[in-house]
């Protein structure tokens, strides 16, 4: 948690000292809460119409390279949203064809991929990512698809970072729930790689209790800089 805090306080947002969602919009002011009900998603939605123009030809010839490598260039999986409702998220394919099938076989024959998997539900070196997809998730290209996530309402722009359902029992907290997922976040752009569920969930905290235009404008700020470096989660 006093990493989240961290994070949160060095990109300028006010007190943390209150991480209950619920005490913080008691506190709010007006604008405060206008932001959360309806800017938020205003600005969500305007982010993407003027993004769209630039964005769709790039995601085109992306999956056309990805194509060549054979496969679907669009990686379709299940995610949790707000309130814990189900939605489809788009990527671009990053992994080998048949990348769940490679996975069982890697943990059953690798004690240490199946530990580094069954904690962080990610592996630091997947054999299963190519090489244009090594660069895409450098990159962070492979989650451009997500736009039409946020546009849809799935998504926000800045948010938790999105699990599938069978990740819930492994996540201990309820902020996630009360937010929609984000293309990015404050966990995402902390550049600490501690994947953990744990750490995943105190940022949620403090992002559910700090939420303000303030906050997400320099979260989408960091991530400028995140990705330039190639230094994302």
């Amino acid at each position: 948690m006093t990493d989240a805090v961290d994070v949160a306080a060095r990109q300028g947002v006010g007190p943390t000292h209150g991480l209950s969602s619920a005490a913080s919009s008691q506190t709010a002011d007006a604008p405060l809460r206008l932001y959360r009900n309806v800017g938020k998603r205003t600005l969500d939605v305007a982010a993407v119409i003027v993004l769209a123009p630039l964005v769709a030809p790039l995601v085109v010839l992306l999956s056309f390279l990805i194509a060549l490598d054979g496969g679907a260039p669009l990686f379709r999986q299940k995610r949790l949203g707000r309130d814990g409702r189900v939605f489809t998220i788009l990527k671009l394919r990053t992994m080998v064809p048949d990348a769940e099938r490679a996975l069982r076989d890697l943990i059953r024959r690798d004690p240490g991929a199946a530990a580094e998997w069954k904690e962080r539900q990610k592996l630091r070196q997947d054999p299963r990512v190519t090489r244009l997809g090594a660069f895409l998730r450098r990159t962070s290209l492979d989650e451009l698809p997500q736009l039409w996530n946020v546009l849809r309402g799935d998504m926000s722009l800045v948010g938790p970072r999105p699990m599938m359902p069978d990740q819930r029992s492994l996540y201990p907290g309820h902020a996630y729930y009360t937010l929609r997922p984000g293309i990015t976040g404050l966990w995402q752009v902390s550049e600490r790689n501690d994947n953990t569920f744990a750490s995943r969930a105190g940022y949620d905290e403090v992002y559910a209790a700090e939420l303000s235009l303030k906050l997400d404008v320099a979260t989408l700020a960091r991530t400028v800089v995140v990705v330039m470096r190639g230094t994302g989660c």
